[in-house]
């Protein structure tokens, strides 16, 4: 599995997401009220709108255009209008850097 370089931790504030693009697939990088840094699809799987312009509560990233939440460290959604999961990607830090891999962790096609 191969993890590409996103930039430094500082780049995403707590309780923020950034959208990234990784061989062509739109990606939130999401550091979560956990303090850990998720990476999931950018993509709403029910309006098919960037979930990084939605709100993070918790581990969860909510899609600001009908309020469906999805759980950062499974992709799967709390409830209606959303019930496909979204694409769950490995993030690793290191040396203060954010790397994300490119492999969906959770087997959904991103």
């Amino acid at each position: 599995m191969s993890f590409e370089l996103v930039g430094p931790v500082t780049d995403v504030a707590k309780g923020a997401a950034i959208s990234i693009e990784l061989d062509g697939v739109d990606i939130a990088v999401v550091h979560a009220d956990d303090d850990n840094f998720y990476a999931v699809r950018d993509e709403c799987s029910h309006a098919a709108v960037p979930l990084s312009e939605g709100e993070v509560e918790g581990c969860t990233l909510e899609c600001w255009l009908h309020g469906s939440r999805f759980d950062l460290r499974t992709g799967e959604p709390s409830g209606p209008p959303a019930f496909t999961p979204v694409a769950t990607f490995p993030v690793e830090i290191r040396d203060g850097d954010i790397y994300v891999s490119t492999t969906p962790s959770n087997g959904v096609n991103p």
